[in-house]
């Protein structure tokens, strides 16, 4: 997180077998893909990359930490593996781009972890094939939304919820809002975490426990504004 400091987030295998058969179908992957992992292992993120490939039986190539952290040379491993997936933040693909990378028309190119402006979407449209903008906090198991962006976007969302996954944007009140109108964005489903390991505090004002329309419903707080399109 922003301080630095692990929260302890429970994943059930549930919630991964949930994400990564929703992986699976779209963005997609097959047997016959050859993902690039750029990722720390210490950055949630890598569980798309390490075990989706074995799910699937695709290639998995595992960049070393100097080929990750330099454009010249991911773009030479993107090309001489001749990668069809990479998933990486905004900031590396900055960089690829700030090292020339020419791109690759049969590469799917994900990007999640931090905001995706408008004009890195519009410079990626040009070399990848396909590109992904990917949304989610740890405590809902990685990704929980995504968008596939076109050319003609005018602007960039989180997109729709992945399987078994539902969004919710409540008001101050924990009621939801109408479309255009913003709030707060909940997220429920079967990529809930359990909670925060020993800390039952934080569990609970995470993980509050919302009546919507009659029902129950155990969700988790992100604290991000949003609203429906």
């Amino acid at each position: 997180g922003t301080t630095g400091n692990p929260k302890g987030v429970q994943i059930s295998q549930r919630a991964l077998v949930n994400f990564l058969c929703s992986m699976r179908e779209e963005p997609g992957l097959n047997a016959q893909d050859r993902l690039l992992a750029v990722t720390t292992l210490s950055f949630d993120i890598a569980g798309l990359e390490f075990y989706l490939p074995l799910l699937v039986g695709a290639r998995l190539v595992i960049a070393s930490r100097d080929d990750s952290t330099s454009g010249t040379a991911l773009a030479t491993l993107l090309e001489r593996e001749q990668i069809s997936v990479m998933q990486a933040t905004p900031i590396t693909w900055h960089m690829l781009l700030a090292a020339g990378w020419k791109g690759n028309p049969a590469l799917k190119a994900l990007c999640g972890g931090e905001a995706l402006s408008l004009e890195l979407a519009r410079q990626l449209l040009t070399r990848v094939g396909t590109l992904y903008n990917m949304y989610g906090p740890t405590e809902t198991t990685i990704w929980s939304t995504l968008n596939k962006i076109e050319a003609g976007d005018q602007s960039i969302s989180v997109g729709r919820p992945i399987a078994n996954t539902s969004i919710y944007i409540l008001d101050t009140y924990g009621q939801p809002v109408p479309a255009g109108i913003p709030g707060e964005l909940y997220i429920g489903g079967d990529s809930l975490a359990r909670g925060y390991l020993h800390r039952p505090e934080l569990t609970a004002e995470r993980f509050p426990v919302c009546h919507i329309q009659d029902e129950k419903i155990r969700l988790y707080r992100t604290g991000d504004l949003a609203k429906w399109m």
